[in-house]
């Protein structure tokens, strides 16, 4: 059975969703991010990025660059419902989803021809799908691997379907730029240029010496993208590496009560994100970002896996307390790795575990209902 991948990404989600929401958006560029002046932008609409806007720069360049944007906070429990509704559509498709971001996903449709139709009708048919339940446009790519997938869904945006077979590949790969290739930056696209290498083809042909130069041990790793191999299998959801929760404040945290309060508040975060996939975690790491920029990380794994806030944020505290907390903090942020399915009963019933499965079961319903910000723990 031939290996067949499919790459699915939302359009501009977020600022799709506003645009879906409110008619007097549809038309206009919407810019969605954080409003201060240490925000980002998360998403922008298609007209918006016709004025050079693009996600991740700075909300003080997106407002000089298109100041008649539509500037929108952002609705985080709006979104996840959607992309719900869009994972739903995805587990119905395919068995087998590796679901990247709230917004986009692969599929693995290996063999399923004869359930879809053509690999031209599966990819319309998701598509019709994801338009007729939501309201919304999706750029599917399917390929033989997940580099070349997510490639093709990227080639036609919005609203693209791009099919790349085996054997036009390496064809289709070898004029596009080298940035195409996930994971090279612009500093790795500046030393390649110093050796006049422009081109997807022109890396595949490349000196291995001047690829290590540039990507040390993940040299061969790269040239064999440039040729459109990828031998990567599809994580299912259950095989999901981490989930993790970071955020940036506004204004660095100087004092031991902000950051626990803040910790908290990621322990929250992270903790609901885990029980909602039906996931354990043996592994809990803390990263911190000062405000010079230096960033430290702790993590401790366990060999009883945790899913309840309290648990995590017990590891979070002891690993706290290996940081030398000499200059303020910009940055804070908590992930939970190594994961494992939960077991529907518990191997201990001890009554202090089943209090606290009962109010994270609790909370957990409320968010599930009515978004993450619904509800949080009183603290003293």
């Amino acid at each position: 059975m031939k290996r067949l991948i499919m790459h699915v990404d939302m359009d501009a989600f977020f600022a799709s969703v506003e645009q879906l929401d409110n008619i007097e958006y549809r038309g206009k560029p919407v810019i969605v991010g954080g409003q201060s002046v240490r925000g980002v932008v998360s998403t922008c609409s298609y007209e918006a990025r016709k004025y050079g806007v693009r996600s991740a720069m700075s909300m003080v360049e997106a407002h000089k660059r298109c100041p008649e944007a539509i500037f929108v906070e952002g609705r985080m429990a709006r979104y996840a419902e959607i992309s719900r509704c869009v994972i739903k559509i995805f587990k119905e498709f395919s068995p087998c989803v590796e679901q990247l971001s709230i917004d986009e996903a692969f599929l693995d449709i290996s063999g399923l021809e004869k359930v879809h139709g053509s690999v031209e009708e599966m990819g319309k048919k998701i598509k019709e799908q994801i338009k007729t339940i939501t309201g919304l446009n999706a750029s599917v790519g399917i390929a033989p691997n997940k580099f070349l997938a997510k490639l093709a869904s990227d080639l036609r945006k919005p609203n693209g379907l791009v099919i790349i077979k085996k054997d036009e590949a390496e064809r289709l790969l070898a004029p596009l730029p080298v940035r195409k290739i996930f994971g090279i930056g612009k500093q790795a696209e500046t030393k390649l240029l110093k050796w006049q290498i422009r081109t997807i083809g022109e890396l595949a042909k490349a000196d291995s010496n001047i690829l290590r130069s540039v990507f040390g041990k993940n040299a061969e790793s790269v040239r064999l993208l440039a040729k459109g191999i990828d031998e990567r299998p599809i994580e299912c959801d259950y095989d999901r590496k981490s989930i993790g929760k970071e955020s940036t404040y506004l204004e660095d945290l100087r004092y031991a009560e902000e950051r626990h309060e803040a910790l908290i508040k990621l322990c929250e975060q992270v903790g609901w994100r885990l029980r909602k996939q039906g996931l354990e975690s043996h592994t809990v790491t803390l990263k911190v970002k000062f405000a010079s920029f230096r960033v430290l990380t702790r993590s401790l794994t366990v060999e009883r896996p945790v899913c309840f806030d309290e648990e995590i944020m017990a590891i979070v505290s002891t690993l706290a307390t290996e940081i030398k907390w000499a200059e303020p903090v910009r940055l804070l942020g908590v992930s939970l790795s190594k994961l494992t399915l939960a077991l529907e009963v518990p191997l201990f019933c001890a009554e202090e575990e089943e209090a606290m499965r009962k109010r994270n079961s609790a909370v957990d319903l409320l968010k599930n209902k009515f978004g993450e910000n619904i509800i949080k723990r009183g603290h003293t």
